[in-house]
């Protein structure tokens, strides 16, 4: 199975699709617990059987198999049972899920796959405290299927936990300044709205846009920064004043519980007022298939994560751009 079953999707819909699959764990009492977890088929590359696994002399974690040829490419498989402290109930049988997300393969070791399922954003719910620390902050979603239900995996924070190399990291202010000190815009303050469910990332992407000069506005999902831009929309129009008084760029993420980055992009592309604000998607899922998506939409910009200096420099050149445009 490969992840171009989600292109199949039209961007900024609301939608998505997950690959739902399931861990056996052996009770106390002989019979087996089966648990079903999710990830967004958009980060899925193929889901396999069990390759032949080489041990590596160091893992950073127990759960860490070990790696395997797949096409001439060394990918590290990682027991999603053990990282997620389960007895494992192992056999024959049990699947490989192979993921790509931040330009990084990873592959994930299951009891078995069950379906795909399309949902919307909507019926996605965020994880209660409790479940987070069961989980280990590991969980991103919760939806009911039928009559279980389904956690969905934050498969990034997993990866970037087992190689710290390939995690989020704040912006370096000084390497910012020292390329940015010849542009007109360097002493200029704009103000930035981001939309990212993640509340770790939340707060990076925002101190890292302030050690770049920007005032921030921070919201947990798409539906609540369309209603703050909406606020932002009717105050300008009251007032008499320019949008740009108010938010020069949004800086995006497109996974969200409510309304998704497509659809909040979407949203306000097609806004006779609001789309002059220039958008940025800052995702784990810019990649080179499936950057369409967020070219449908009218996106301005895509970065993937965890490239911050990036994300910091195109905001500062759209907003000085558009604003320079506005003026002219």
């Amino acid at each position: 199975m490969s992840s171009n079953t989600n292109i199949l999707l039209e961007s900024g819909t609301n939608e998505l699709e997950i690959v739902e699959f399931y861990l056996e764990e052996p009770t106390s009492s002989g019979k087996t617990y089966v648990g079903y977890y999710g990830v967004n088929v958009a980060k899925v590359l193929e889901i396999i059987r069990l390759p032949k696994v080489t041990e590596m002399p160091q893992t950073p974690h127990p759960c860490v198999l070990g790696t395997f040829n797949l096409r001439n490419k060394v990918v590290p498989l990682v027991d999603l049972s053990l990282w997620l402290g389960k007895d494992r109930s192992h056999n024959a049988s049990d699947k490989v899920v192979v993921t790509e997300f931040n330009r990084v393969v990873s592959a994930f070791r299951v009891s078995g796959v069950t379906r795909i399922h399309r949902l919307s954003w909507e019926q996605i719910e965020p994880p209660s405290i409790q479940v987070q620390t069961y989980s280990g902050n590991s969980v991103t979603g919760v939806v009911q299927l039928d009559t279980r239900v389904v956690f969905i995996l934050d498969m990034e924070k997993i990866v970037a936990d087992l190689n710290p190399e390939l995690a989020l990291k704040e912006l370096d202010e000084e390497v910012f300044v020292e390329r940015q000190k010849e542009l007109p815009d360097k002493d200029m303050i704009f103000k930035a709205l981001i939309a990212d469910d993640s509340t770790t990332i939340r707060r990076m992407i925002g101190t890292s846009l302030e050690k770049a000069g920007f005032e921030v506005t921070r919201t947990i999902n798409g539906r609540i920064a369309w209603d703050q831009l909406l606020e932002w929309k009717t105050a300008a129009a009251t007032e008499n004043r320019p949008i740009t008084d108010f938010v020069h760029v949004l800086v995006s993420d497109i996974e969200m519980p409510a309304m998704d980055g497509h659809s909040l992009t979407r949203k306000v592309k097609e806004d006779p007022v609001l789309k002059q604000l220039p958008v940025i998607l800052f995702s784990s899922l810019i990649t080179d298939s499936l950057r369409h998506k967020g070219e449908a939409v009218g996106a301005d910009d895509q970065v993937s994560k965890p490239e911050m200096l990036q994300l910091a420099e195109k905001a500062r050149a759209l907003a000085w751009e558009r604003l320079a445009a506005i003026s002219a």
